[in-house]
């Protein structure tokens, strides 16, 4: 943690498929987005059930500022207004934004921690995937560390330094370690109920201090 920044260590409190308030402050908010639910609506009236649309229910003028997968879990920040949607997209922008993710793998890596540089591009002939891509995909870097085993795989900490789609399941699938639960690179995905994926820590600039410290949010892993 960093020593500017404020550590809430909020844990996840949300009801199973929905989504949960975990700050509420003028600028933005902190949510915790359940897996298996779109961050944006999609293509179709099928897909315009989504967190955002869900959340504007209660708060009409949240904006979304990044985004999840569908299937993975944990922290977004959302604007509640223009002047602090423009300064926290900047902030992601310009990689002022510190993630880190929490996933299962089937067994360990080696080295133990280390730093993933691999580009990464659509794989037009599988959509929706993506792939390792070194001719024409854009740059993209991952660190990682081992945590511990669990019951049923080893846990690692994933943090992204790039923000490209599906980096960090790409990633660990051309470690030979793609995430347990992955229906779209994982051989044996129906193993597990759902992606073992979640944004479990979040610290970004404060809009309503730009000049002061970060602050910082924690989401407890479910799994």
């Amino acid at each position: 943690m960093s020593e500017t920044a404020i550590d809430h260590n909020l844990p996840a409190n949300q009801p199973p498929g929905d989504w949960a308030l975990l700050e509420e402050r003028r600028d933005f908010l902190v949510v915790a987005k359940p897996e298996r639910m779109l961050s944006v609506p999609g293509i179709g009236p099928e897909k315009q059930d989504c967190l955002i649309h869900r959340v504007q229910m209660e708060f009409p003028e949240a904006r979304i500022v990044h985004r999840l997968d569908w299937d993975t879990s944990g922290l977004l920040v959302l604007a509640r207004n223009a002047r602090a949607h423009s300064f926290l997209s900047k902030a992601f922008a310009e990689r002022r934004v510190d993630k880190t993710y929490e996933a299962l793998i089937d067994a360990p890596l080696e080295p133990t921690e280390g730093l993933i540089d691999l580009p990464i591009g659509k794989d037009h002939e599988r959509r929706p995937r993506y792939r390792i891509d070194p001719e024409t995909g854009r740059p993209s870097q991952t660190r990682y560390r081992l945590s511990e085993p669990v019951d049923d795989g080893i846990r690692v900490v994933l943090e992204p330094i790039t923000g490209r789609s599906h980096q960090l399941r790409v990633h660990l699938l051309a470690l030979g370690r793609p995430i347990q639960g992955d229906s779209l690179y994982h051989p044996d995905a129906h193993r597990h109920a759902r992606l073992m994926l979640h944004a479990a820590r979040l610290v970004f600039p404060d809009p309503e201090r730009p000049d002061g410290p970060k602050v910082e949010y924690r989401c407890e892993t479910p799994f």
